[in-house]
């Protein structure tokens, strides 16, 4: 029984030798020069003008919530989709429901002001 899984197992061993034995090499190993150059961090080759800690707006949570509400909801066109068929007229207007419901929600968010960007 422990003969089925002892690939599995040496593997394990050396995934976690490779990971524990590689950052340690290269602390051990590796020059250290820090600078205050160095130090700054890199964003694009942009020099960074203010702190990383600034407020962002309620309504880029808002947006991002909303995407992916609205991208999870569209993922189960796919398994409808792969059925269609089967499901014949009766799959048809369930989807349409469905549809019907997501613009409603759009529309009432949109109408509440919750996609403008400000």
């Amino acid at each position: 029984m422990l003969s089925d899984y002892a690939p599995i197992l040496v593997f394990l061993g050396f995934v976690l030798l490779f990971a524990i034995g590689v950052p340690s090499l290269s602390a051990a190993l590796g020059p250290r020069k820090p600078s205050p150059a160095k130090d700054l961090p890199y964003e694009s080759g942009i020099v960074p003008r203010e702190s990383a800690r600034r407020r962002f707006s309620v309504s880029f949570y808002v947006t991002a919530m909303l995407f992916i509400i609205f991208d999870v909801e569209s993922i189960f066109l796919f398994p409808w989709a792969t059925i269609v068929r089967q499901l014949k007229v009766f799959g048809i207007v369930e989807i349409g429901i469905f549809i019907a419901t997501l613009l409603v929600g759009l529309l009432y968010v949109w109408r509440k002001g919750a996609l403008r960007w400000d």
